[in-house]
């Protein structure tokens, strides 16, 4: 091995790289709990008409800007211009705060669950909110510290969680041979349709669950970076991402199908009406449930059976909660660092620009915690209809506005292949018509999934019976669709007159 491609990856470690950014277990139990089987040809499309031809997008700009410290900030500054790169770039931003009031929210549902052994003691509301706070505080306090130990949470987490696949696929397998038959019949409609009471059947609800294939496959921006660091990339990167999108697709329908092997899904029906079984508590009531199924498959008795599907429920309940401490102490710090160290310094009021002796933007985290804090209390405060809304609000949040930046990306994308100027290393698209209308392509789904996942608290409401139109209704459909627009077009508007003032009073 030549000097040159010693540890470079080959397209097989390409892969692999693709494959653990981006597959995440904790979308399977949701895609079965939102459309069963019908969460398939979703996942099938996502992968098609977003992954493929984003992740290309995303190499080629990549490539071109392998050298600035910026990142996506660079891309569409270098691309478009620096007051679209800004509000792009803080929306990006703006997602993963979302996606922190998120997770934070869920934080005591891993520990309830490796505590009790399995999902019946939902915590309430206000204890959900109080533990995110204080989740929060204690995270943002550690990392302010420069607690790097903590960050080897990060590789142990992974490994339990792909264990978890591991788990899922073997146990379902396992189910399947004992019945010989799956728990939830598989059919043609079944791929058409979702057994779910809660969704209620029209094109507009089935069309919006595209987003959650989108989100499915979320951070396949960040695999840009992997370019350099490739053998051959021309020839090996293409490869890498077309084997690591049909392992992710086919990974993701195989686990989706698995899950049906073991859950009768009109067993969970009672408990969706009820609302004990929700967003937030369904992975772990789904890990629960197979480890009865195992249990049952090897003869074990009714009270043998319910304790291996406690085991596994404290199996899921670690490993998620050691995924959440791993994911949390890194990107506490990490997006903020990026869009501070990547942009000028005096675009930030006061003490927020500025980054510690040890590189830490320690006041602007708690600047952070502050903003985070305010968005879980406001959701506490206007969730009225218990856990299940809130944490479906919640999940909408996150899945909007972490799909968002992806139409700035893609529109800078269309001015980079325009731009001459720019050197491009890997050309996928050489041809500007091909360009174009992959652009379009992936605007239109990336903003058709959106849109209608935004209106379709909307549509809903319009399909109420007149009885039912209360002024309950009206607010929890208002609620659902600001939480959903709200906190992104408001960092928008931030972001845009930051850089505003900035240019007003730096015209160098």
């Amino acid at each position: 091995m030549s000097k040159d491609t010693k540890g470079k990856l080959s397209l097989v470690g390409l892969s692999l790289m693709i494959f653990t950014t981006v597959f995440g277990f904790g979308n399977i139990p949701v895609a079965f709990y939102q459309m069963g089987y019908g969460a398939i040809p979703w996942y099938i499309i996502g992968a098609l008409l977003f992954f493929l031809p984003f992740a290309f997008m995303a190499t080629e700009m990549g490539s071109a800007f392998k050298d600035e410290k910026g990142g996506i900030y660079s891309w569409m500054s270098k691309a478009v211009n620096p007051t679209f790169a800004f509000v792009g770039t803080f929306m990006w931003y703006a997602s993963y705060v979302i996606w922190m009031v998120t997770v934070a929210n869920k934080i005591l549902i891993p520990l309830v669950n490796l505590i009790f052994g399995n999902s019946d003691h939902t915590p309430s509301l206000l204890w959900i909110s109080v533990a995110a706070v204080i989740w929060m505080a204690l995270v943002t306090f550690m990392v302010s510290k420069g607690v790097d130990t903590i960050k080897k949470f990060t590789s142990v987490a992974g490994i339990a969680v792909l264990s978890l696949n591991i788990i899922l696929i073997l146990g379902a397998i396992i189910v399947l041979i004992a019945n010989g038959h799956p728990a939830t019949p598989i059919t043609l409609s079944a791929f058409a349709s979702s057994p779910n009471p809660t969704f209620d059947g029209s094109a507009v609800a089935f069309i919006a669950f595209l987003v959650f294939a989108i989100f499915a496959y979320g951070g396949v921006e960040s695999i840009a970076g992997l370019v350099d660091q490739t053998h051959e990339p021309e020839k090996n990167f293409p490869r890498g991402i077309i084997t690591s999108a049909l392992v992710i697709a086919v990974g993701y329908s195989v686990a989706i199908l698995s899950v049906g092997f073991f859950v009768d899904y009109n067993q969970w029906i009672p408990a969706i009406k009820a609302g004990t079984m929700n967003l937030g508590t369904v992975p772990y009531m789904l890990l629960q449930n197979l480890g009865q199924a195992v249990g049952q498959a090897f003869g074990m008795s009714s009270s043998g059976a319910d304790l291996l599907g406690g085991i596994f429920a404290r199996y899921i309940g670690l490993s998620m909660l050691l995924a959440y401490m791993g994911a949390f102490f890194t990107l506490t710090y990490s997006p903020i660092k990026q869009i501070i160290a990547g942009t000028p310094e005096k675009l930030w009021p006061g003490k927020l620009g500025k980054l510690d002796k040890d590189g830490m933007p320690k006041f602007a985290m708690w600047i952070q915690f502050a903003i985070v804090t305010l968005i879980i209390i406001l959701n506490f405060l206007t969730s009225q209809g218990g856990a299940s809304e809130f944490f479906l609000i919640l999940t909408y949040m996150a899945n909007v506005s972490m799909t968002l930046p992806y139409i700035f990306i893609v529109i800078a994308y269309w001015f980079f292949k325009r731009n001459k100027s720019i050197n491009k290393p890997i050309e996928f698209f050489k041809s500007h018509l091909v360009a174009t209308c992959l652009t379009i392509l992936v605007l239109i789904v990336v903003i058709g999934a959106n849109f209608f996942t935004i209106i379709q608290p909307i549509v809903n409401y319009v399909q109420l019976p007149a009885a039912a139109q209360t002024a309950q209704a009206v607010r929890e459909t208002v609620t659902s669709v600001v939480s959903m627009i709200g906190g992104p077009v408001i960092f928008g508007i931030i972001a845009y007159f930051m850089m505003h003032h900035y240019q007003k009073n730096n015209k160098e």
